[in-house]
């Protein structure tokens, strides 16, 4: 009785599959080996690298291989039945009423011609068959329960004219409308904002337990694993390398490959100057070129030879554990070590090379309106940039952090010269660059302040060389001019991004994401800059290559001594790489300070929130969570007072709506622009704790 009560339990039965796609160059085995099951309820991570599998095992769920691919062994069971056996008529039934899927990229989900409420209400037409009246009401509801403001408005609206944090909400609503039994997701956070990401993983959460819903939640990311699931399994070129409960996973590691994944992602509390980050190196096998034993073995620092590379290697149990299970034949003989070969010397303040005093950049938008024009208000202003004050010295690395709007692009625009200033100064190296438009800087300022943008791909040219595209560099800016003496300089800055120099003749096509990547940092740095702007430039890459990249812009900035200005929103990533931490919100300053600092309290209400939505891949670690309410208010009318008070947890009264607030010194150059008295500041609780000292 109890077995067939555990079997009932049981969502999702997947019994050794294999998936492949067939080419003209024949079968592609993508997935060769994969197992796993999946209890009512339950909350399953799957983790790993782009090209490991992960979204392939999903679309297999789903029945979405397109007419090419197709399981070719194994099963796939839902809720007792294989898959195999369902017609086509009962797959689609299922799709969208028992089994859900949210995307990474919620536009690829909804019709930009129809309306939110039309897309909703489909869903619950089609699968329940009641009325468009009685959809729309249940529509209504399920945009409240994933916290979407004026639900009522949301439905009249097309897609784009939502946010997309909104557009992600939605596409949750629509996932949930039918209450189903499987909840897929694939990476479903990645382009949102650690506020807006926080936001939707609570929701997530919130749904699961409501509905009882079972999740499988496709990530990248370690900390948000941690946040929402209850196991965890490790996806490698197709196959599973490690299994097991978050605490099982995160703290009794067993597989060289999660050993690798756990090297890349900066830790709590530590930073470049104390530790360096070791990439996994090489890339994940192609599918039809997988090496004989284990796929991990050419990037595996404890592979062997004659026992690594012979045969099947079985996933096994670990430790006498029902739940932990490792695929690898050397697993008792590994002791792994973390990496801590950083220094704990820290780069000291050199000259200014950036001195921001007072900037401000405003738009002029005009409303034609003849309501607006008979009030004379056809003018209005977007307040992009206001009052920005605070110095870059050589050497260092300065970071912009903040959610998308509050102005940090924009900054970086006028930096570069595709905006001027509307007031105040940018001295860079002791010119007002502010009022200079980049078509009127000299080769020798453009050459010294450069930028590395977040997708290379939109800055290499894809019909020349990669040693084109850093030779025209050296060239344009007078480095070298002799033809051999480009092409070797264009070698050495290959050696430096630690590239092969026989890359000098490849195509941007012809390079992997985290390749293009390095290669634009080549091209940014070949000129020798004074300081260069890094604009979200690792915030699309796998774990491993992110590692890579950070480490490549710490050793290339040392060996120019180049001041770098980092842009992100991961502030795990900000806290590893920068000395200094600008916070903007809505175009202004909230908090600025060495790095240590602004993760400490006294913090600004907003940089709280912020620190309280960082996915930490430390099961260890106890977080403290504060919402942020409402969404940020329009550029074009913001707030009066303190620009943060309409969402503040801290809100005092009237004062924060109409007086702007004042900047308190809170010591060693840390500043906070709060009316909360900086010592009541310094007695919040602070956002992190280990459980042990929680206890």
């Amino acid at each position: 009785m109890t077995d067939q009560t555990d079997n009932d339990d049981i969502v999702l039965e997947i019994n050794d599959v294999g998936i492949s796609y067939f080419t003209r160059i024949g079968e592609i085995p993508a997935v060769p080996d994969f197992s796993l099951k999946l209890k009512r309820g339950e909350s399953y991570g799957l983790v790993g690298e782009s090209g490991c599998g992960k979204s392939t095992v999903a679309m297999a769920i789903m029945n979405y291989l397109g007419k090419n691919g197709g399981v070719v062994r194994g099963q796939i069971k839902f809720e007792g039945r294989d898959m195999a056996d369902m017609s086509g008529e009962e797959l689609r039934d299922i799709r969208g009423s028992k089994i859900a899927m949210v995307y990474q990229e919620p536009m690829s989900a909804l019709n930009p011609s129809l309306t939110i409420g039309t897309q909703l209400k489909e869903v619950l037409v089609v699968h329940e068959g009641i009325s468009d009246s009685a959809a729309a009401e249940c529509c209504i509801q399920m945009l409240r329960d994933v916290n979407m403001p004026d639900p009522e408005s949301v439905m009249g609206r097309y897609p784009h004219q939502i946010s997309g944090g909104q557009q992600q909400r939605v596409v949750i609503a629509m996932a949930m409308l039918s209450n189903p039994s499987l909840l897929l997701l694939d990476e479903p956070t990645t382009a949102l904002d650690v506020t807006v990401e926080a936001t939707v993983i609570d929701l997530i959460a919130n749904l699961r337990e409501k509905y009882n819903t079972t999740l499988l939640y496709i990530s990248h990311n370690l900390g948000l694993i941690v946040k929402v699931c209850d196991r965890v399994g490790v996806m490698y070129s197709g196959s599973m390398v490690e299994e097991g409960t978050i605490e099982e996973l995160f703290k009794k590691t067993r597989h060289p490959y999660t050993f690798g994944l756990f090297d890349c992602i900066p830790t709590l509390g530590a930073d470049k100057h104390a530790r360096t980050l070791e990439p996994i190196p090489g890339q994940v096998s192609l599918p039809h070129e997988r090496p004989p034993g284990c796929s991990f073995g050419p990037r595996c620092k404890y592979f062997k030879l004659g026992t690594c590379d012979q045969g099947h290697i079985p996933i096994e149990n670990m430790d006498g554990s029902a739940t932990h299970r490792a695929r690898c034949r050397r697993v008792d003989e590994i002791e792994h070590v973390a990496t801590n070969t950083g220094s704990e010397v820290t780069v000291a303040s050199g000259e200014t090379v950036l001195h921001i005093n007072g900037m401000s950049k405003f738009y002029e938008v005009s409303d034609i309106s003849l309501t607006a024009i008979m009030k004379g208000e056809s003018k209005h202003y977007v307040r992009a940039n206001e009052e920005l004050n605070f110095e870059a010295q050589r050497g260092r690395t300065v970071a912009i952090v903040g959610e998308s709007g509050c102005g940090k692009s924009t900054f970086a625009k006028v930096l570069t010269g595709l905006e001027t200033a509307t007031d105040g100064e940018i001295m860079f190296e002791g010119t007002n660059i502010g009022v200079i438009p980049v078509q009127k800087r000299d080769a020798k300022m453009i050459r010294a302040l450069q930028m590395v943008f977040q997708n290379p791909d939109g800055t290499l040219n894809p019909s020349h060389s990669v040693g084109h595209c850093i030779g025209r560099v050296i060239k344009k800016f007078g480095i070298e001019k002799n033809p051999k003496k480009v092409r070797e300089k264009v070698g050495e800055m290959l050696d430096i991004v630690r590239l092969p120099k026989a890359f000098i003749t490849r195509k941007p096509r012809q390079l992997s994401g985290g390749q293009k990547q390095r290669i634009a940092v080549a091209r940014a740095f070949a000129g020798n800059p004074s300081m260069v702007i890094a604009d979200e430039p690792v915030s699309a890459l796998d774990v491993s290559v992110q590692a890579a990249v950070i480490n490549l812009l710490n050793d290339v900035q040392k060996e120019f001594n180049t001041t770098l200005l980092f842009i992100s929103h991961d502030l795990s990533v900000v806290r590893f790489i920068s000395d200094e931490i600008v916070v903007m919100y809505l175009g202004q300053i909230m908090e600025a300070g060495e790095a240590d600092k602004i993760f400490q309290p006294p913090y600004h209400p907003y940089t709280e929130a912020l620190l309280s939505a960082v996915p930490i891949a430390d099961p260890d670690i106890e977080q403290k969570r504060i919402r942020l309410e409402g969404e940020m208010p329009s550029v074009m009318d913001p707030p009066k007072g303190c620009r943060f008070s309409t969402r503040c947890p801290r809100y005092l009264d009237s004062i924060c709506e109409e007086q702007e607030p004042p900047n308190q010194d809170a010591g060693d150059g840390h500043v906070i622009k709060c009316h909360i008295d900086i010592r009541e500041l310094a007695q919040v609780e602070p956002i992190f704790n280990t459980k042990e000292a929680a206890e």
